[in-house]
């Protein structure tokens, strides 16, 4: 006997890589009975229902999310205000609103101000991802074995929190309850940061070819290849691929999470200095003690199965 779905209709409000896996993988484990979307664009919304992981498409909202008992926004933190303000009048009595976002306070206060009563808004951040956008970049298998954590209110109902966290359960993430305050914090070091030093360094080699070609064409010299892309070794690699994020969604991110992100910030910059003054006096066994202790940092990311599906073998001294 087929058990029966978690949630009639789920709308999924933005299309684009977390919401189309999204929808991917609750259809593979026919956790809802009907999967609706939304996307602005015609194209999207097109390609979306070509790809065969939507019931139904609307070029609205308000349309995905009338009669859905779980609406959860897929969409750049920025556009949440605009978006409840428009699915407020149709939701159902007993829906649970969720999103996907980065950042949880700014997310929890906006459930405040547009939710009517009698909804429950549920915060959610599915720790997964990767840099390719768009409809086409989904995939079901997205939330295997990665966290999701969500930021109930102390009086958010036990009912609905059981249900939104078996819908993730369901599609393979391990869920987290967290103090939204402590998960802007925590997020800020582990995520945030390293984008905005990925997207500071991969800026800075840019600028550093652009005074190149211009010293070599002042001197008349052939400026045929890109040195940076050309000569590029693993770090730098890796550092190209954070950057290569959508751009939209991390300019959100670091304004809806200003505070925590400019607190770990100026950790990090006091730390950069440190090191600074290891490199300009020699100090080789400060610098030896400090990439021993990050080393055990990243082996214990390896070990807890959290380095991504292309990185969970490493070779050491790689590149």
């Amino acid at each position: 006997m087929q058990q029966k779905p978690l949630y009639d209709r789920v709308a999924l409000i933005g299309l684009g890589l977390i919401g189309s896996s999204l929808a991917r993988a609750i259809r593979r484990k026919a956790l809802a009975g009907h999967v609706a979307g939304h996307a602005r664009s015609q194209q999207t919304r097109d390609q979306s229902m070509k790809l065969g992981f939507l019931d139904s498409v609307h070029a609205s909202p308000e349309e995905a999310a009338e009669g859905a008992d779980l609406i959860v926004l897929c969409t750049p933190l920025g556009a949440y205000d605009a978006v409840l303000e428009r699915i407020a009048p149709v939701l159902a009595p007993g829906a649970t609103v969720s999103d996907v976002g980065s950042c949880k306070a700014s997310v929890a206060e906006s459930f405040a101000r547009h939710l009517p009563a009698g909804v429950h808004g549920i915060p959610g951040h599915p720790v997964a991802g990767t840099e390719n956008s768009g409809p086409e970049a989904g995939f079901a298998t997205l939330f295997e074995q990665r966290y999701c954590i969500v930021t109930p209110a102390p009086d958010t109902d036990p009912a609905a929190l059981k249900r939104l966290i078996a819908l993730w359960e369901g599609v393979g993430a391990m869920v987290e309850p967290m103090d939204a305050q402590h998960h802007d914090r925590v997020l800020a070091i582990t995520s945030h940061l390293p984008h905005l030093i990925a997207y500071t360094i991969v800026g800075t080699a840019s600028d550093l070819e652009s005074q190149l070609k211009r010293e070599r064409a002042s001197e008349n010299a052939l400026v045929e290849t890109r040195e940076v892309i050309k000569y590029s070794a693993g770090g730098f690699r890796d550092f190209t691929r954070i950057a290569g994020s959508d751009p939209v969604m991390w300019r959100d991110v670091f304004t809806m999470n200003r505070d925590a992100v400019l607190e770990m910030l100026g950790r990090f910059q006091e730390d950069l200095v440190a090191l600074q003054r290891a490199i300009r006096w020699g100090e080789g066994d400060k610098l030896e003690d400090w990439f021993t202790r990050t080393r055990e940092v990243r082996r214990g990311v390896v070990e807890q199965g959290q380095a991504g599906r292309f990185y969970a073998t490493e070779k050491d001294g790689e590149d």
